[in-house]
Formats: C-alpha cells, sequence, structure tokens
C-alpha cells in the first residue's frame, strides 16, 4: 500500500470519527435538554406536547422560547401586610363560592392575576403572556389558573381561549360554566394563589407537602368546598 493511500485512509478514518462524535454529542445534547425541560415543567411539558399534536420538538422549542423570555424574571416580595390581605381576600372568595359560585371564580381570576403582577409576573393586561411567565416558574400549579380563567370566562357567556389547547374553550358558553366545574377550578387554582403568595419559593414548584395538605383539609372544612362537591349547610 502505498504511503498515499495510507494517508488516505487515516485521514477518511478521522473523518468518519469527527462525525460520529458530533452526531453522538447532539444527540446527548437533545436528550439532556428534553430531559431538564421534563424535570422543569412536569406536566406542563406533556400539555406543550399536546398542544403540537405529539410534536415533541416544537413544543421543546416552546418551552424553550418561555425559559429564554422568563427564566431570569424576579420575583418581588410580598411585605406582610399586603401578604395578610391577599390571604383574607381568598378566604372571602372561598366562602362566597357556597351561595354565588360565579362572583367567586371571577374574583380568584382576578386575585391570581393581581397577586401575579404584584410578585413581578406580566400583568393581567397581558394574561398569555403572565402564563407563559408562571409556566415557567411554577409549572406545577399554573393549569389551575388555567381552569379558573377559563371558568370564569364561562360564567359571563364569553369565549375562552387555553394557551395550552388541551381542552376545547374555543366555544361560547351560553349557560356559564357548571358549578361542579367552578368547584373544581377554584380548588385547582389554590395551589397557585398558596405559592405566589408564600413568604419563599422555588422556580420549579414542588408537590404539596403533608403540611399544605393539612392546611387544605381545614379550609375545605371552613368554606364548605371539598372534592366531593359543595356542601350547603
Amino acid at each position: 500500500m502505498s504511503t498515499l493511500m495510507i494517508i488516505l485512509l487515516i485521514v477518511a478514518v478521522v473523518v468518519i470519527a469527527a462525525a460520529a462524535f458530533v452526531v453522538l454529542n447532539r444527540r446527548q445534547q437533545g436528550a439532556g435538554g428534553r430531559r431538564g425541560l421534563q424535570r422543569r415543567f412536569g406536566p406542563e411539558y406533556d400539555r406543550a406536547v399536546a398542544r403540537h399534536d405529539g410534536d415533541t420538538k416544537a413544543a421543546e422549542r416552546d418551552l424553550g422560547e418561555r425559559v429564554k423570555r422568563h427564566g431570569s424574571l424576579r420575583v418581588r416580595p410580598l411585605d406582610p401586610a399586603a401578604r395578610e390581605q391577599y390571604t383574607a381576600r381568598w378566604t372571602v372568595a372561598q366562602e362566597r363560592f357556597v351561595d354565588s359560585p360565579r362572583e367567586a371564580v371571577a374574583e380568584a381570576d382576578r386575585l391570581i392575576a393581581e397577586l401575579a403582577g404584584a410578585r413581578g409576573f406580566p400583568d393581567a393586561g397581558h394574561y398569555e403572556d403572565q402564563i407563559d411567565a408562571l409556566s415557567v416558574h411554577h409549572a406545577h400549579h399554573v393549569q389551575g389558573y388555567r381552569k379558573v380563567h377559563r371558568a370564569a370566562l364561562g360564567t359571563t357567556g364569553t369565549m375562552g381561549t387555553d394557551p395550552m389547547g388541551t381542552e376545547a374553550t374555543g366555544v361560547e358558553r351560553t349557560g356559564g360554566a357548571g358549578t361542579e366545574e367552578m368547584r373544581a377550578a377554584l380548588l385547582e387554582a389554590r395551589g397557585l394563589f398558596e405559592a405566589l403568595v408564600a413568604e419563599h419559593r422555588s422556580d420549579t414548584d414542588a408537590t404539596p407537602t403533608t403540611s399544605t395538605t393539612e392546611r387544605h383539609d381545614t379550609r375545605k372544612r371552613s368554606t364548605g368546598i371539598t372534592h366531593k362537591g359543595v356542601q350547603h349547610g
């Protein structure tokens, strides 16, 4: 074998090895990015994939863009007096549900939007942008806000749009949301409210602790809202 042939063979081997390394490295980076997004967004990752008709790459681009836009958001603190006021307003909304569920969910929707703005998230006038930012920092609870917002829009007979597209919301509700739908929405939205009103929070919400669950049970008994339904009297 001539020297030229040996050199060409070595070059070919080096090129093939380099190409294989690049491909493997990209796959590893892609897998790592996917796992990172799944860890960060939890159920929100699955909703994004569903919104994009199962196209994981499109969903990951969507989620990645959210992180780029809102990942560096600095959450503003709440002073104790404001925290007490928000908590008191939420309690009133829950208590109102027994007699006036429509007004209760509308107030809960307004309250979460206002509280999110106070914590430094986009204000209530930019709902979809606010939702995107909340999904980055409170991925495990943001769906509750979507549901209570949808229920609040439904009670007024307007058309609601869910930016995640996981449920049919672009249909006018002539009779408004049902009591059970509103109750479930209010229960789920409470998770985001508590995360926002808390003194400290992490960028990726943990699942509720035992103490949080115990507080939920106490509040359900006091407000008449339970997972089994609305209790009257």
